[in-house]
């Protein structure tokens, strides 16, 4: 039997309290409460636990959500333990507990992706949109699982909409912006918004605001701007963040881009 293991940050993005990764093989949880929605998938093991005096199970293929002030418990389902990461939530309509009390686990490989796909963004800070516009859509997806028993996967145009966000992002390049404000802007929810982009445009949001990041880089770089400064100057939260980004875009790291400039053609 390994050691119990937990990593918990609060990564700063609105409606995420607390992230927390876990690794449990002999804890158990007794009985207690949540002032906040429970977002919750296993990674290897499985789980068993008691809510509102009902025995449910947590395994890998579901993602499981327990609405706050309900008691609930947990323990591992096999000797060896199970791995697990949880978001702590805070914006869910009160109007679903019923719901979700009754039926917590959702297997959906769309949803369950969408969850993985936030808590690697969240592993990073600095992208904070990348982590609402994702946040977004899993939140959507649950509500409509829980609200209609079925997810919305109808494709959204609204050209108006994605065009008037592709000018946002273009102006605030550096600063950023939220996709909260953003929605706010265009008069839209910020699910919508963010299904009406990728539509328009063939990718989300914060890859197009990314992008626009990179091509700023490259112009400072090879206008002889250090490499120390340009993560601050093309909006990256750190040398780090812009690293893995132009990497990732560019197959080259800044320092090695920047060295291979010249002044003519």
């Amino acid at each position: 039997m390994g050691p119990e293991r937990v990593r918990a940050w609060n990564p700063g993005v609105r409606g995420i309290e607390e992230v927390f990764h876990a690794r449990f093989v002999e804890h158990a949880y007794p009985p207690h409460t949540h002032s906040t929605w429970t977002l919750l998938v296993v990674d290897d093991g499985a789980v068993r636990y008691d809510l509102d005096r009902s025995e449910h199970g947590a395994l890998g293929r579901a993602v499981t959500l327990l609405p706050p002030g309900v008691a609930h418990d947990g323990r591992s389902a096999t000797p060896s333990g199970f791995r697990k990461r949880v978001l702590y939530l805070s914006d869910f309509p009160e109007t679903l507990v019923g719901r979700a009390v009754d039926s917590p686990a959702v297997v959906d490989e769309a949803l369950r992706g969408a969850v993985d796909r936030l808590h690697r963004v969240l592993e990073h800070p600095g992208d904070e949109l990348a982590a609402s516009s994702g946040l977004a859509l899993v939140t959507q997806r649950l509500t409509d699982h829980l609200a209609r028993g079925v997810p919305d996967d109808e494709r959204v145009r609204d050209p108006r909409a994605a065009a008037g966000l592709r000018d946002l992002l273009d102006a605030h390049v550096v600063d950023g912006l939220t996709l909260d404000d953003a929605a706010e802007q265009l008069h839209v929810t910020p699910n919508f918004l963010v299904k009406a982009f990728s539509a328009e445009f063939g990718l989300p949001p914060h890859r197009y605001l990314v992008g626009r990041r990179v091509d700023l880089a490259r112009r400072l770089l090879l206008a002889g701007v250090p490499a120390a400064r340009v993560a601050a100057e093309s909006g990256f939260h750190d040398q780090a963040h812009l690293t893995r980004h132009f990497r990732r875009l560019l197959g080259v790291p800044p320092g090695r881009y920047a060295a291979g400039r010249s002044t003519r053609p």
